[in-house]
């Protein structure tokens, strides 16, 4: 199901000088509206190449968020997102000791993450792309995730929820995330490209 409009099967003709129009689902009309992120059905994580050989994936426990979404026009829609650096989470202490380091992320000179939306649109089916500034540090930099439309539900407490997934690439050189090591044998221990993945779980504000 796609989540802003579409044009209706077997729709009539346009009149020639008559303004076409793309009718809109009731449905997914009635989706519009402010939604808060339920962090505690979300997620936010990463993946990176080790050693040339393996990933090494990772996430964020803590994050908030707000999207406004609109049925009819998803270009009007928007979303923001704060990830607390604190909460990276990889499986190893030692490893999520070095990435809020200097050497990484400097958690406690630069403790959040940011996503600021400056455009949406339909890509095509039940896929968006929302562009905007992702800033890690002090950089901001443009950032577009790809997200699917997953569905929509009211859940037992009579919470209206959204959902998404999606993916983006980035190369964490461009945020200023530079520290590597050389292998002995050639290439580098961590790679510059890096995959955030987004799981997002939405609750519609009344």
């Amino acid at each position: 199901m796609a989540l802003f409009s579409r044009r209706t099967r077997n729709a009539a003709p346009v009149q020639e000088g008559a303004v076409a129009t793309l009718d809109v689902d009731p449905a997914l009309a009635a989706l519009t509206g402010d939604y808060v992120i339920d962090a505690a059905h979300s997620s936010i994580g990463f993946t990176v190449r080790h050693a040339m050989v393996t990933n090494v994936r990772g996430s964020f426990a803590e994050h908030e968020g707000a999207l406004h979404l609109d049925g009819r026009d998803p270009s009007r829609s928007t979303a923001s997102i704060d990830v607390k650096i604190a909460s990276v989470g990889t499986g190893i202490a030692d490893r999520d000791a070095h990435l809020l380091g200097s050497d990484f992320f400097d958690a406690e000179l630069f403790p959040l993450m940011t996503f600021r939306s400056t455009s949406a649109a339909r890509v095509g089916g039940d896929t968006y792309r929302i562009s905007g500034d992702l800033t890690i540090k002090d950089v901001t930099r443009p950032l577009s995730i790809d997200l699917e439309f997953t569905g929509s539900a009211t859940d037992v407490y009579g919470n209206e929820r959204v959902g998404f997934e999606g993916s983006a690439e980035i190369l964490r050189s461009d945020w200023g995330l530079t520290w590597n090591a050389a292998l002995e044998a050639g290439g580098v221990m961590v790679s510059d490209k890096v995959k955030l993945t987004f799981d997002i779980s939405a609750i519609k504000q009344a």
